[in-house]
């Protein structure tokens, strides 16, 4: 990939955060990764709201379901239903292993479904795995670009 990467991390556990943010600027890809720590505050970046007026476009959006003010489901609902966000990939990562969130999350549209494990070499196996499938392996599509 010649371009950086913008990711947006929607993460109310600032530990997790943190650590997302090492494994995830860690190496020789460029990634501009913001993080935002509530469901509002995650809509209000995307459609450029607010205190996010300025907000780059994000090439994918890394999502906990378990969030404050709006849950994961309902602003992952709004990025899909809207014409301008819908094409952005949504990766849920959260600490849910329940059926009815992994059938409804991809039901609502996300393009893929990670549990966080529980111990700290895992989760950054995770986020290394994450970063190389999504960011070299497949193609993104180009953020601001409409059909």
């Amino acid at each position: 990939m010649n371009r950086r990467v913008c990711a947006l991390l929607v993460e109310d556990n600032p530990a997790d955060a943190e650590l997302a943010r090492d494994a995830l600027q860690d190496g020789a890809l460029p990634i501009d990764l913001h993080v935002v720590g509530d469901g509002e505050q995650a809509l209000a970046f995307v459609f450029k709201q607010n205190d996010y007026v300025t907000a780059p476009d994000p090439d994918i959006v890394l999502l906990d379901l378990n969030l404050p003010r709006l849950n994961g489901k309902e602003v992952l609902s709004r990025l899909k239903s809207d014409e301008t966000s819908k094409s952005i990939p949504v990766i849920i990562l959260t600490s849910s292993e329940a059926d009815e969130d992994v059938v409804s999350s991809y039901s609502l549209g996300a393009n893929s479904y990670v549990t966080k494990p529980l111990d700290l070499k895992s989760f950054r196996r995770i986020l290394d795995l994450l970063k190389s499938y999504w960011f070299v392996v497949s193609k993104l599509p180009n953020t601001g670009t409409t059909l």
